[in-house]
């Protein structure tokens, strides 16, 4: 008999890990080895246990020194997987770039986190199929810097707005660029809103895409 799938659930929110607890323990091929909310040592306690799959309800904690645990684990094959999250595509990306394998909506039934616990532990990826053509999208789209973009998206956009774009592509939030650029998080809002206006799209993915198009 094949050895269980071993699962670490990490969430802050007691109710969640509960949940998942009980929709995970009636699996025989599923085990849980540890449900816990973060803390200063959930790093080390990662790198210590026995998970194949880590379960996520945020992507703070994928960025936050839990991918390096994983890193540490990687002969081990322990992968991440968040859950429970909002359809958001810059979230979704830097989760992606931080090393998670996985990608729940919280709209997902027991079933899906099961199929998508188990899909991961084979080594698979999972998130939801609009996401999918989303990283399709990156790939076949790489960003151009506004010192790469010709006289067209000069035209069309304000030196901030055009500073905005490859930190947009970075998948920073609206809060991290507003730190970086010591600018209020609305004003970076109205900014982000202007650009999808001026260029004619309507997601953050389509600010990449149409650029891309415009300088070539």
């Amino acid at each position: 008999m094949a050895r269980p799938i071993s699962v670490f659930i990490l969430s802050d929110n007691r109710l969640l890990r509960e949940s998942l607890g009980r929709i995970l323990s009636k699996r025989g091929d599923l085990k849980i080895v540890s449900s816990q909310g973060f803390s200063e040592n959930t790093c080390e306690e990662v790198a210590r246990s026995a998970a194949d799959v880590i379960l996520l309800d945020s992507p703070d904690f994928v960025c936050s020194g839990v991918s390096g645990a994983r890193t540490q684990k990687e002969s081990r094959g322990l992968r991440m997987l968040l859950v429970a999250m909002e359809e958001d595509e810059q979230v979704f990306l830097r989760a992606i770039r931080a090393g998670a394998m996985g990608f729940i909506p919280k709209d997902a039934s027991s079933l899906d986190v099961v199929a998508a616990v188990r899909s991961v532990a084979r080594g698979e990826a999972v998130c939801p199929p609009r996401f999918c053509k989303f990283l399709f999208d990156c790939i076949s789209s790489p960003l151009k810097t506004p010192l790469e973009c010709d006289a067209n998206v000069n035209f069309l956009l304000t030196r901030r707005e055009q500073q905005l774009v490859p930190m947009i592509g970075q998948g920073l939030t609206n809060k991290e660029i507003a730190q970086q650029l010591n600018l209020s998080e609305q004003t970076i809002k109205n900014h982000v809103h202007r650009i999808l206006q001026k260029i004619g799209v309507d997601s953050r993915m389509g600010i990449r895409v149409a650029l891309h198009q415009l300088s070539n």
